[in-house]
């Protein structure tokens, strides 16, 4: 199936009745955060799986998925997704692996909201973003991802008022520029050792 750009491809509330298998494009799960914010929570692509709770259990969706561009994907009923897993032992494993691995990031994240502050959780976000859908321009580097304040407020488990706050000091220092949900990574540097929590000395 082929999905159009900003389509909900899973909402949460809904009952799990299908898995995505992901060929190409990206997609954003937002959702409630831990903390009560609701915000991006993680970005699936090419090889990932989505919805693989419809192949375990008749559980509710827990999370929204939406497009950020077309996106071709296998629509798998629920139950031939378990059936399949209950013929392919092999396939069982790297499902088991790809949840650890989704906990483990969860943890991670967890452990970084207690440790680290606002600005070097946004730094590392924003990092991570430009990375996997970064733009390189002679200005810096555009994250080709529309992204709302709030859904930056749940990926790094603060206020949407907190992430403006960081936004705006961060433009004054020149690390990045925004526009009409669009953020350009002037100084990945320098925004680096911000993530790293290092001291800088900010430079117009």
């Amino acid at each position: 199936m082929t999905y159009p750009g900003k389509a909900v491809v899973m909402r949460a509330g809904e009952p799990s009745t299908h898995v995505l298998l992901i060929r190409s494009g990206w997609l954003k799960v937002t959702g409630t955060t831990l903390s009560g914010h609701e915000g991006l929570l993680a970005r699936r692509g090419p090889g990932d799986v989505i919805g693989e709770s419809a192949g375990l259990d008749d559980t509710i969706r827990a999370v929204t998925v939406t497009t950020l561009e077309p996106v071709v994907a296998r629509h798998v009923p629920g139950e031939e997704f378990s059936r399949f897993l209950d013929r392919h032992r092999s396939a069982w494993r790297q499902l088991l692996a790809l949840t650890n691995d989704r906990w483990r990031t969860s943890d991670r994240q967890r452990l970084e909201q207690a440790s680290k502050t606002v600005p070097q959780r946004l730094a590392r976000v924003l990092l991570e973003l430009a990375g996997a859908h970064g733009e390189r321009h002679e200005t810096g580097i555009v994250i080709r991802m529309s992204l709302t304040q709030h859904e930056l407020a749940g990926s790094v488990g603060c206020a949407r008022e907190g992430v403006t706050r960081v936004l705006k000091e961060f433009r004054e220092k020149g690390l990045i520029a925004t526009s009409n949900r669009r953020y350009v990574i002037l100084r990945p540097g320098m925004l680096r050792r911000v993530s790293e929590g290092k001291s800088i000395t900010f430079e117009r």
